[in-house]
């Protein structure tokens, strides 16, 4: 016990003394709480970070389980994923499913102390990327959530029961909420995904005692603001320009002001319609927390024609260049790079420099693009082409395409995602959970219509390369934006990481493993199977002494991880052994005879499952390629049970008769 409290009392003055003699005050660094973990992001800096040390490189391999909840089979369902971070505060747990279902969970027991359930209308079409919810808000004696059907609900913390509800926007107008909504000073802030369905970006601040709304800020300027002309001045097609909000916005108390970043133009792939600069799509935006007021913007991309828009979330912090101690805002970035600002002005810290790229006149390209200093966490360029696609510029970022499609990295599911980033501020080191794979892009129309109410609102279709891609995790230096190490997964990372100043990032793995690594170098220092996926950050804190994590198993449709109820807690003073992988065989096997197919259950199954990767009537969509050659029923079954290129294996979570249905109905119904 004396060497534990050693070990403490040690780390936590290394990481004061380092602090100190930077410069940089202790309270500025996200004031980050060791009792609780009251928000997404773990402070208001969004940096994902525990000062505790009692779990630390040392001793991290004999963390157990101290028990698991499960939580009813909320959100187990093929259509779901798990992507919500714990919340904890004052003895209870609280986590959200991907149906939307709220669970309020004792420490100590482990038992269900109360559940919300949301009763989410089957219909809702405007989902994007599988059923989910990444987090819950916490204050004013309320659990805020924010609802794919576009509700912002508050229930009463003790019980669970509705304390107030509104309709902040229409899910038939593409609206939905998955990001945490974010509690500051009595608002609940909170932004609205559905960059694929036309609509136009906003963030909207609510009181949080009554659910009244304050204001409105759209990311997409309307006529006489601040960047209106970088749209068309003869159309409307700005009405429908994206730049929508993926994430919980990070906080500066002290300047007042809040950081997001925003989604891709619509549509996606045809910049022709929208020729300009499309502000302020793609790029970290800086409003004053009570007003709502734009302060700032910083564009990443200009006239994104790529889908590289900014989910992963704004981190905060303060380090010394130049022997003066500046406040940055840094966000990693789908292009592969860590973009890092100046938090008060929204200039480049370390530099990023406007450099020439190549043109497609029928696309509008921006004739320059933003390249920050540093190094990129993922390859940008193709090395050796691939089969069947000639290769065009080396097929390097920002490579221009049209209809015929160029081959080209990152992908749209590369670089960075909404899997949030991790920061040491002892170290200045970045931790960012990303893919490196190749996409198809290809896309354009010479005459886009306008989208009716809730419709895809694309311009082309997501394309996938033949050849399969890697996860990658990877440490970057803040003060140079370099890398200090970096490694490549077998599977796709697709789950967010905390960081803590016992030198250990805890990071959860698509097989159902949450892992520790040594913060330093990446060695790998445990792993615990939980037996279902790990998609979304743990949550670290010191509960009566004890260090405990918490981590929520629960799959995801888009890694293809298998799906569960789970939530963990674990500490040193654990018993509870890992489990077994979940599904080791599929439950979606077909072996011996096929029953008839029934086209109307595949066709419900396609519109849940499959429909937004693929598109609603299988023309290719968020990820997925074109289904209309797909004439041979036997491989289709074959790559819904077993998956294939970067489609993920649906044989665990969906039945041997949904896989039957689904599979005729593309054959039967969607095949030109």
């Amino acid at each position: 016990m004396k060497s534990k409290i050693t070990f403490r009392l040690i780390g936590s003055l290394f990481t004061l003394v380092f602090l100190l003699i930077e410069g940089i005050s202790p309270e500025t660094v996200g004031k980050t709480s060791t009792k609780s973990w009251s928000k997404s992001g773990g402070n208001l800096f969004n940096q994902n970070y525990s000062p505790l040390t009692q779990i630390n490189r040392q001793n991290v391999a004999n963390l157990k389980g101290v028990w698991r909840a499960r939580l009813d089979g909320s959100g187990t369902g093929a259509k779901y994923s798990g992507e919500a971070q714990p919340i904890v505060d004052d003895g209870i747990v609280y986590i959200v499913t991907g149906a939307d279902d709220v669970f309020a969970i004792d420490i100590k027991s482990g038992q269900i102390l109360w559940k919300y359930k949301a009763n989410l209308d089957g219909a809702i079409s405007s989902v994007c990327c599988g059923w989910t919810s990444r987090g819950l808000a916490l204050g004013d004696g309320k659990v805020y959530v924010g609802q794919l059907d576009g509700r912002l609900v508050a229930l009463d913390r003790k019980s669970g029961l509705l304390s107030w509800s509104v309709q902040a926007e229409r899910w038939q107008e593409g609206h939905t909420i998955t990001a945490a909504p974010l509690y500051y000073d009595g608002t609940i802030i909170v932004g609205f995904a559905g960059g694929e369905k036309g609509t136009r970006g906003r963030v909207k601040a609510y009181d949080a005692k009554d659910g009244r709304l304050i204001w409105t800020f759209y990311t997409i300027p309307g006529p006489g603001e601040l960047g209106h002309d970088t749209w068309p001045k003869d159309d409307d097609v700005w009405k429908h320009g994206g730049a929508t909000v993926w994430q919980t916005p990070a906080v500066d108390p002290d300047l007042g002001m809040i950081y997001f970043t925003t989604g891709n133009p619509g549509p996606d792939f045809n910049g022709r319609i929208r020729p300009g600069d499309n502000l302020f799509s793609v790029s970290m935006v800086a409003l004053d927390a009570k007003t709502g007021k734009y302060r700032w913007h910083y564009q990443q991309v200009h006239h994104d024609i790529w889908d590289y828009d900014s989910p992963n979330p704004v981190i905060l912090f303060d380090l010394k260049l130049d022997g003066r101690v500046r406040k940055a805002a840094a966000e990693a970035g789908k292009t592969g790079w860590v973009y890092i600002l100046d938090r008060v002005t929204g200039k480049p810290l370390l530099g990023i420099d406007e450099k020439p790229v190549v043109q497609e006149s029928r696309q509008r390209t921006s004739p320059t693009q933003p390249f920050p200093h540093g190094d990129a966490f993922v390859p940008q360029f193709v090395d050796i082409p691939h089969e069947d696609f000639p290769l065009v510029n080396h097929g390097r970022i920002f490579t221009p395409f049209w209809i015929d499609g160029v081959v080209s990295k990152p992908s749209t599911r590369g670089g960075a995602n909404w899997p949030p980033s991790s920061y040491d501020p002892a170290t200045n080191y970045f931790y960012v959970c990303a893919g490196d794979r190749a996409g198809l892009f290809r896309g354009g129309e010479e005459h886009q219509a306008t989208p009716r109410e809730g419709e895809e609102y694309l311009g082309g279709a997501f394309g996938r390369s033949p050849l399969e891609g890697t996860g990658i995790f990877a440490a970057l230096d803040m003060k140079t934006n370099r890398l200090v190490w970096r490694q490549a997964w077998k599977d796709t990372c697709y789950s967010g990481s905390v960081a803590t100043a016992g030198g250990v990032v805890f990071v959860g793995r698509n097989d159902g493993r949450l892992t520790a690594l040594e913060s330093s170098t990446g060695k790998h220092l445990w792993e615990f199977q939980t037996g279902a996926g790990v998609n979304a950050p743990a949550s670290v804190f010191d509960y009566e002494g004890e260090e405990y994590v918490v981590a929520y198993s629960a799959g995801n449709l888009f890694a293809g991880a298998p799906r569960g109820d789970s939530v963990w807690l674990f500490s040193l003073k654990g018993t509870m052994e890992q489990v077994a992988p979940a599904f080791t065989t599929p439950s979606g096997v077909m072996n011996g005879p096929a029953a008839p197919a029934e086209l109307a259950n595949g066709q419900k199954v396609f519109g849940q499952i499959c429909s937004g990767c693929h598109g609603p009537s299988g023309e290719g969509g968020h990820g997925g390629p074109s289904l209309k050659n797909s004439r041979d029923l036997a491989k289709i079954v074959q790559i819904v049970q077993q998956g294939g290129g970067q489609m993920p294996s649906l044989g665990s979570s969906l039945t041997a008769k949904d896989i039957r249905d689904v599979s005729a109905y593309v054959r039967e119904k969607l095949v030109q």
